[in-house]
Parts: C-alpha cells; sequence; structure tokens
C-alpha cells in the first residue's frame, strides 16, 4: 500500500439519525448525518410516515372518491347513447340538406 494515499481511518466514527438515534462504527469520515435509520424508517417501524408538502396524496385520494361516487346507472348510459345518437342524425340531416341545396 502506498502511505500517503489512503484516507484517515476513524474506528470510532458517530453516525447520528435525525430521530436522535446515535451508532458508533469505523469509517473514513469522523461524524456522519443521515435522516433515516433502522430505529425511525417506515419499513422496520411498521408506522407509514408521508410527507406531503403539495397534497398530493390528499388530491388523490379525493379523485378517488369523487370517481366513486359519480358510477353511472345503465339507465343514464342508456340516455347518453340515445341523446348521442339523436345529435348524430340530426347533424346528418343537417349535412345532407346543405349539399342538396348546393347541388341544385
Amino acid at each position: 500500500m502506498k502511505p500517503s494515499i489512503h484516507p484517515d481511518y476513524y474506528p470510532n466514527a458517530a453516525i447520528v439519525c435525525a430521530c436522535g438515534a446515535t451508532y458508533k462504527t469505523g469509517s473514513s469520515q469522523e461524524h456522519i448525518d443521515i435522516e433515516l435509520c433502522a430505529a425511525c424508517h417506515p419499513f422496520f417501524t411498521g408506522k407509514q410516515k408521508i410527507v406531503d408538502s403539495a397534497r398530493r396524496v390528499e388530491k388523490f385520494t379525493d379523485r378517488g372518491t369523487k370517481k366513486t361516487t359519480a358510477v353511472k346507472t345503465s339507465k343514464d348510459k342508456a340516455a347518453d347513447r340515445a341523446a348521442r345518437a339523436q345529435k348524430k342524425s340530426e347533424k346528418k340531416a343537417a349535412s345532407d340538406t346543405s349539399i342538396k341545396t348546393s347541388r341544385s
């Protein structure tokens, strides 16, 4: 090993989590700050922790509830189909009359 190219080794490096947990380990850094550890990570604790600054989760759940309340019945769907068919036939009749008048 070359003597001057390796970093210093700290056998009692402190790792400090945002939740306050402190661990000692060996590292090339003397002090390490972390955001999540085994004591506060949702995977290990089983608690759900959502950081939602833009209300994205609430907006998503609101969209889901709106869709379930706005479910159409088969009668509503049939009425919509009939209305679309009537508009289509009226439009076709109007275009047929304009074609006949333009030919004359």
